[in-house]
């Protein structure tokens, strides 16, 4: 039977709601109780790393959660990993795992819609499904996965879509890479890549923006005073801007802050198709860096990741369209 580390971070998945409708974190993680029944599945081994709601999550904690997975794995030898944490930052904590780690085993997080006493609670079901997925051998080498409400998606594609419902996770475009069933896990795709990055430390300030319109330099020029080293902008459909963004835009490009467009769009990727002032031809004439797919939180990530390994404008783009 494998081993596989479960890792607690809190979020809803660890609550309890109270008499008057609060939801709060529990002292006792809840799930304790659904950990003791999962035995004919696993061998699983406890770390309460941490007891957060996710919107406490900074990308700081992320890299040493990342630094911990590494640390437990290698030391060990867990044949898969879980994690448990809160939906709100979910995917932006999946993501930058999915970025960092280079594991030989499958990486699984995992969360929870409804707290742990209310009704039609989902967290223990998702551990329970997480657990199976991590147990699988053919999840090894698919990057870090999201495993809710029965559904397996990558951490690169995966987004959070709606406020309270249990289906909330979804790949926008791509859908779901698998399913588990009460039978076992199927996977039905693969990813074609994976790309992750070594690197010692994360500490690069990178801001994101969404356009709107009748958009202009303001923000852009306050943000410049902050002392960013990059920044990502969600611009509209295909990647294209109000005009008047534009010379803020160059004055951060004149000094050297590399600028990440990605689209405000749901679906689809930025392209340098349109031609007139802010559109996305002008922009990729002037130096900025177009992405594959990605939306702007996880962009973001991506972007702190990449400036830890270099500046150059010319790798920057190569990365991004990975």
């Amino acid at each position: 039977m494998k081993t596989i580390l479960v890792l607690h971070t809190g979020g809803t998945i660890a609550m309890r709601e109270d008499e008057q409708g609060k939801i709060e974190p529990n002292a006792t993680n809840p799930l304790y109780s659904t950990i003791e029944s999962l035995s004919t599945i696993a061998n699983v081994v406890v770390d309460d790393f941490l007891n957060l709601p996710s919107p406490h999550m900074t990308p700081a904690l992320m890299f040493s959660l990342s630094q911990r997975i590494k640390e437990q794995v290698s030391k060990e030898n867990f044949n898969g990993v879980v994690i448990t944490h809160g939906t709100d930052t979910l995917e932006e904590t999946a993501y930058l795992l999915d970025l960092l780690l280079d594991l030989h085993v499958p990486v699984v997080v995992t969360g929870a819609m409804r707290s742990s006493n209310e009704l039609g609670a989902d967290g223990p079901h998702n551990l329970i499904a997480s657990l199976k997925t991590a147990a699988s051998d053919e999840a090894t080498g698919k990057g870090v996965l999201i495993v809710l409400n029965d559904e397996i998606h990558t951490a690169k594609n995966v987004t959070k879509t709606h406020t309270s419902n249990i289906a909330t996770f979804q790949s926008p475009q791509y859908g779901p890479i698998g399913t588990v069933t009460k039978r076992g896990v199927i996977f039905h795709h693969t990813p074609v890549r994976h790309e992750s990055y070594a690197i010692t430390k994360l500490e690069t300030k990178v801001a994101l923006l969404k356009a709107y319109a009748g958009m202009d330099s303001t923000i852009i020029d306050a943000i410049a005073g902050t002392e960013i080293d990059g920044l990502v902008i969600e611009a509209f459909g295909q990647g294209n801007l109000p005009p008047a963004v534009v010379p803020g835009l160059q004055r951060l490009l004149n000094r050297n802050i590399p600028i990440v467009l990605v689209s405000r769009s749901v679906s689809g990727i930025v392209q340098d198709t349109y031609a007139y002032e802010g559109g996305g031809r002008k922009l990729k004439e002037m130096g900025v860096i177009f992405t594959n797919g990605l939306n702007g939180q996880k962009a973001r990530l991506k972007l702190m990741v990449a400036l830890e390994k270099t500046k150059n404008h010319a790798e920057l783009q190569t990365i991004f369209l990975m």
